[in-house]
This record gives C-alpha cells, structure tokens and sequence, in this order.
C-alpha cells in the first residue's frame, strides 16, 4: 500500500514536512484554511502603494545555524538587513535593545562600556538569583528604571497580563549591550527575502506529489491517511475537551500618507496609555526598493487575548497553563498517527529560523521511522515542555 500523508498549515514548518516527503515520493495532502500559503509569514504587494508588506506583522529573518540558512537561501533571494528598533517612552526617542546609546540618552549620562555596566549592576536587584517571571528577570538585568520606561508597559499591552504572571524566557531573548550596537539580534546570519516570504514558501511547495488546499479546514477533510503532520494549535486538534490554551492575537490599523511617515521600520510605543504597541513601516524592510514607492503604508498594531474566531498569534505559557498543556501533551502522545509541530502544535514562541531548524530535524527523524512503519513517527520531534 502507498503511503500518503496530510499536513495541515502551510507556514514554514508545515512546507519544509510536505517538500521533504514529496521528494521521498510520497503523495502529500497540504491543507489551511486561509486562502493563502504563508501563515503568519504571509507577504504581498498592497495594492495601493506597491509596497511590499507582512500582512500579519513584521518578520526579519535571522539565524546562526548553517543548515537553515543555507535552506532559505535554496528558494529566493536574501537580502542583508539589520532590525534597527526605535522606542518612543515618555516623550522621547530611544534606541532598541538597551544598548550604550540608550543608557546614556536615559539617563542623560556620557558614560563608557566600564562605567555603564558598573552603574546598571549597581541599578538592577542582585537579591533575585533565579529569575521566575518576566519582571523578575528585568529588574534583575536592568534594574527599575529602564524596566518600566520599555518594558513594563510595553508587556502589559502586548500580552494583556502584568509582567509578573509572565515567564522569565520572554525577556531573555533580548540583548543588553554595553556598546553601541543596536543591531537587534546578534545572529550570524540576517536578511529579507527579495520578493517576500510567501514567494519562498511557494518555491519549497514547487514540487511533484502536493496537493495544496487553501481556504479549506482540516476539520472538513474525510480522507484517510498514513499520517498527519498537524502544525494548528494543539488544543483544537482536540477540540478544546480540557480547555481553552492562552493565545495573543493582532489587530493591524492601516493608513498610508506621502513620502515617509516615520523614518524607520519599526518605532515601539512603550507608554500604557498608547493603546498600540508599534507602528510598523514597511517600505523600509525593503531599502532597496524603498525610494521608488511615492507613498507609504504603516500599521499601528493592537495586541489582545485570541478569541474563538480570532487568528491566534502568541502562546501565552502562563504558569497555571502548564497543567493544561501537560495534559494536551500526554493526550497527544496516546494518538497514533499524528504529529505536532512549530509554535502552534507545541505552544512554544518560536522564530522562524527555529521553526524551520525544527522541521528539518523532523525530517531527519521521520525518514528513519519510515524505514520500519508509519506508526514509528513520533507524536512529538521535540519536547514541547
């Protein structure tokens, strides 16, 4: 009997599956119920301007991992950018991450990499050892003013629970340096794929043995198959029967005006009292195609909890979740023949380069499983704990 496989969602996790079993010669099933492939990734020009925009929020691809790199780089273009973030708090214009510049600018000092780290180890609470929660590891990094200036309500906006509910691993993604890098992210690799992210998804999806079906829902699928590689959120696999998961969902508020509104990509609005988190620009993810465009297209984004209908963006993982999602997991592992990938099937905030590192890996682990018998595909390639 032929083998043939479903994968349900066509980002970056759920394309790399279905490519990689397609060339073993697999017939695969590729499903999502937007009518587009991309996921959140999703890029296309707006018909207004021209610009090339991220239709659900920014994303700068970067990564030090060879492997994934060389990957992306198989099917479209790169070019370098380097995510330079600007914070608007109190009044004032500041450099992201918290580096020298942003240092000396807030507290209107001219100090140099020694002294600066010196005054912030004298400003941050030495009294916490193991940081639990989110404030937890600023005040103990950074101390309490830089917190609440960029970082307190900030979080309070984007994820709608105060900063103590929240685990210690968001804020420990972020750099905090002692030059005047404001580079954002200290990988080896960085860039923006030339035409988009969606045209990178549809060159991995270019090839014999899929069938891709937008605007269609896994729930309405009848068909039998060997396996499923399921990348939508766990709970709903499950039809929520233990409960509801946390998700983080996106409003984006449209506008364009002529010429250029903010000067840069991305400015963040760190007061509580602005009611969006960010206002994204996005001819300026494109600087070498940035000066022919006349006008400009922004976003302001509103960040709030994921309702029934709501696209789910973010797992939230707060604390009293973990039992729910302990619960999820050992379910899923008393499944046969369905797997769980990416940020969704295993609640975990992933970036892309990290998704798609993942999904290699799965790749790896499902040609040797096929070796013996479908029923030897995991139901988990990682720990999602």
């Amino acid at each position: 009997m032929s083998l043939s496989f479903c994968v349900v969602g066509a980002g970056f996790s759920g394309a790399v599956i279905a490519r990689h079993l397609a060339e073993q010669g697999y017939k695969v099933t590729l499903v999502d119920e937007r009518s587009h492939i991309g996921g959140n990734c999703h890029t296309e020009r707006d018909a207004e301007t021209g610009i090339m925009v991220h239709r659900y929020g920014p994303h700068i691809f970067h990564t030090s991992d060879q492997r994934v790199w060389d990957y992306v780089r198989r099917f479209g273009t790169f070019h370098p950018y380097i995510n330079r973030v600007k914070a608007i708090s109190q009044g004032s214009v500041y450099s992201l991450p918290v580096n020298l510049l942003t240092i000396n600018q807030f507290f209107r000092t001219v100090m140099g990499p020694k002294e600066a780290r010196e005054f912030i180890a004298g400003k941050a609470d030495n009294s916490i050892v193991d940081p639990q929660s989110f404030e937890e590891q600023a005040l103990s990094m950074i101390g309490p003013e830089l917190y609440h200036a960029f970082f307190y309500g900030y979080t309070r906006k984007q994820w709608g629970l105060d900063p103590k509910e929240l685990p210690a691993s968001i804020l420990k993604r972020l750099p905090l340096r002692f030059n005047y890098d404001d580079n954002y992210f200290n990988h080896t690799y960085q860039g923006m794929p030339e035409e988009g992210y969606t045209s990178i998804i549809q060159n991995i999806l270019n090839v014999d043995g899929i069938e891709i079906r937008t605007s269609c829902s896994f729930e309405e699928i009848d068909e039998k198959f060997s396996h499923v590689f399921y990348t939508g959120p766990i709970d709903r696999y499950f039809k929520f029967e233990l409960g509801r998961l946390g998700y983080r969902t996106l409003d984006f508020e449209r506008f364009t005006v002529d010429g250029d509104y903010q000067g840069t990509a991305v400015i963040n609005y760190c007061d509580e009292q602005v009611p969006f988190t960010r206002i994204s620009e996005h001819k300026h993810f494109a600087p070498w195609e940035q000066n022919k465009f006349s006008k400009t297209v922004c976003f302001r984004e509103y960040s709030r909890l994921s309702e029934k209908k709501d696209v789910p963006y973010y797992p939230i993982r707060q604390v009293n979740e973990k039992r729910m999602l302990n619960s999820y997991i050992e379910l899923a592992q008393q499944q046969k023949g369905v797997s769980f990938l990416g940020r969704l099937g295993t609640y975990r905030y992933l970036d892309m380069d990290v998704t798609i590192n993942e999904a290699l890996m799965a790749c790896d682990q499902i040609d040797s499983a096929l070796k013996t018998s479908p029923s030897d595909i995991p139901s988990f390639f990682i720990d999602p704990r």
